[in-house]
């Protein structure tokens, strides 16, 4: 969007993207997580987030080197890595049992607290912890939804594998959203909790139209990737389409919906691959229009593409990205020429 005035020879190399991995945590009433990042948090300060972080080759395994091509893939690391993450941050634990790999794997809150410390302080490794507890990590049922590199401008940058996670249905008779909610596992999916204030505040599940509605209310900040999923997700999690909120049938109906989805589009969704660039200030409100069809200079030579018919339109502020909005290109354009015809 500003012309380029240095030489190559000038320019500084670009950071690398550390590898990361977030979940869309789908609740048993098809609702979405979202974790409230602490202000003096080194990532997405003050922004409600999905539960992710880092790949840590010490617990998840080894990392891809950054000449890797399998850096920006999905695999076995980045799956482990994003469900110890939301174990960490959410207190949530995607894991069934070893005996039953259909159930959930239920532990008491003091012995799934002590648990999600120890892995967070790097005092026992995650996996063998789980395994300990007669449980395995339930990697199998992440579902890849779009890989997001961050764009150059940007000093801090991350390869973020994103995955959606449903947890069971909620059965008929359960009452409560959030949590504590009876499952067709017979187990328990405790209610998310902060990790008492080392990057987040609080943890809750709410429809993705409820997070979108607020972000526009200017009451949370959603940065661009997060406002995008959500909306891509919020017309098939929709509370206003169940006639009865906790029919199993209806909910279960909507999951199909989502997965049918992700697997829709050239490439699918769950390949999608998005580095948010910069395309032009919209002129009549000076907000930034961001393309998501480039996948980012590391992958420029791949063959991975984004989203050529969607744009995010956002107004950076110093608190965060406000008055996100996701158009569609070509609607975005044409008014864009419509409003210097008529100067």
């Amino acid at each position: 969007m500003s012309s380029q005035t240095k030489t190559s020879r000038d320019k500084k190399p670009l950071s690398t993207p550390k590898p990361s991995a977030s979940i869309l945590l789908i609740s048993p009433t098809n609702q979405i997580l979202l974790l409230h990042r602490v202000r003096t948090s080194s990532s997405f300060p003050s922004a409600h987030v999905f539960p992710g972080g880092n790949l840590s080759s010490e617990q998840d395994g080894e990392v891809p080197d950054p000449a890797d091509p399998t850096r920006h893939e999905d695999s076995r690391v980045y799956r482990l890595a994003a469900i110890r993450e939301c174990f960490e941050e959410s207190g949530l634990l995607l894991a069934t049992k070893r005996e039953n790999p259909k159930e959930l794997l239920g532990l008491g809150d003091e012995e799934r607290e002590q648990g999600r410390h120890a892995i967070h302080e790097n005092k026992v490794g995650f996996q063998q912890w789980v395994e300990q507890k007669g449980g395995m990590p339930d990697m199998d049922s992440l579902i890849p939804f779009t890989r997001w590199i961050t764009p150059t401008n940007i000093p801090k940058r991350f390869t973020t594998q994103m995955y959606i996670y449903f947890l069971p249905v909620a059965k008929i008779g359960s009452t409560n959203a959030a949590g504590p909610l009876p499952v067709q596992s017979e187990a328990l999916i405790p209610t998310p909790t902060s990790d008492g204030g080392i990057e987040h505040t609080a943890a809750r599940f709410l429809p993705p139209s409820k997070w979108l509605s607020m972000s526009r209310a200017g009451e949370i900040i959603l940065f661009p990737p997060q406002f995008f999923l959500l909306h891509l997700l919020s017309p098939f999690l929709s509370p206003e389409n169940i006639p009865t909120v906790l029919d199993p049938g209806e909910l279960a109906r909507q999951r199909e919906a989502v997965v049918d989805f992700v697997k829709s589009g050239d490439p699918p969704w769950g390949e999608k691959c998005m580095s948010p660039i910069g395309l032009f200030w919209k002129g009549s409100d000076g907000r930034a229009v961001l393309g998501l069809d480039k996948p980012g200079p590391e992958l420029e030579r791949s063959g991975r593409r984004g989203d050529p018919e969607r744009v995010v339109l956002v107004e950076f502020r110093k608190e965060g990205p406000r008055k996100v909005e996701v158009a569609w290109k070509k609607d975005v354009f044409k008014g864009e020429r419509e409003a210097k015809e008529k100067l």
